[in-house]
């Protein structure tokens, strides 16, 4: 584990940005980008548009690290290149911001009111490749919808039983129970998750780190004591459908939680944006987001 990175995330000011649409999310990612299915034929023409525009992000002077802690990548573009560099080398190296890794494989159908993970066989060779790209660590993403008990402690528990394993590899995984913000029910979703969150962490061997991706909860600075459990290194928030502007409003009133948006982060930029447009928008974006999460 790179101690530099790890301070970084652990103590700096900023926030993680998400750029890790993948599989079925992506051609609504292209989409909102302005890019029609037509622009493209196949999977690998699609994921070579993709890359394009998540390169016009990263190598835009308003992403950085001066704002930006981290980013989390999806395993095309780990395995893809800018400027002739692995894409989180490039990262680290040119712009000073920690390289993270999507490794989920997509939800579960809703059972017990959650959607667990779908298995991942070959995690196993991906966090090996992870490694020799130099990775930091890695994200995966199950969702609750319901305030059912035994439906939470199932998606905590395999998010920890995967999450061991990541952190055998030296990666920090950062474990994301999402909580459907138009749950009827999410504030009771949210006591739950933490009983069950405190109950995994404290069964967790003394070297192991992890980071939370949480929901913004319904209950101001809910999450505040989970922020000083031994364990975590960082808690971030996701934008979960809310809009940029609801998202950083109701981020700025949770102090200490950071954010780590998709949509909200990309929302607005366009494939026919001059770049000075495009990063005037993007600058605005990032400081936007930025100041919700320092407050």
């Amino acid at each position: 584990m790179n101690t530099k990175q790890l301070d970084q995330i652990r103590t700096g000011e900023g926030f993680i940005a998400a750029l890790d649409q993948s599989g079925g999310s992506t051609p609504k990612a292209l989409l909102q980008y302005g890019i029609q299915e037509d622009r493209y034929s196949n999977e690998e023409e699609m994921y070579t548009l993709v890359h394009e525009m998540r390169t016009r992000i990263i190598k835009s002077p308003a992403f950085d690290a001066k704002h930006i802690l981290g980013a989390i990548l999806f395993e095309n573009t780990m395995d893809r290149s800018i400027d002739g560099q692995l894409t989180a080398d490039y990262l680290w190296e040119k712009k000073g911001i920690v390289p993270f890794l999507k490794v989920d494989k997509g939800l579960a159908e809703l059972q017990d009111g959650v959607q667990l993970l779908k298995p991942i066989p070959d995690l196993e060779d991906l966090l090996k490749r992870a490694v020799e790209r130099n990775i930091f660590g890695t994200k995966m993403r199950s969702v609750i919808k319901e305030a059912n008990p035994e439906g939470i402690r199932q998606v905590v528990e395999q998010q920890f039983a995967i999450g061991k394993q990541i952190a055998a590899f030296g990666l920090v995984p950062i474990i994301e129970p999402e909580v459907d913000i138009d749950s009827p029910d999410k504030a009771a979703s949210e006591k739950l998750l933490k009983d069950e969150l405190f109950s995994q962490l404290a069964a967790l061997g003394p070297d192991v780190k992890v980071m939370l991706k949480l929901s913004i909860p319904t209950e101001d600075n809910f999450y505040r004591d989970l922020m000083d459990e031994p364990h975590v290194v960082r808690i971030v928030a996701l934008s979960g459908g809310y809009s940029q502007e609801e998202a950083n409003a109701k981020l700025a009133r949770n102090h200490g939680l950071i954010a780590s948006f998709s949509r909200a982060l990309s929302e607005g930029l366009s494939d026919g944006q001059s770049d000075a447009e495009f990063d005037a928008l993007l600058s605005r974006t990032v400081q936007d987001i930025y100041e919700a999460s320092i407050k």
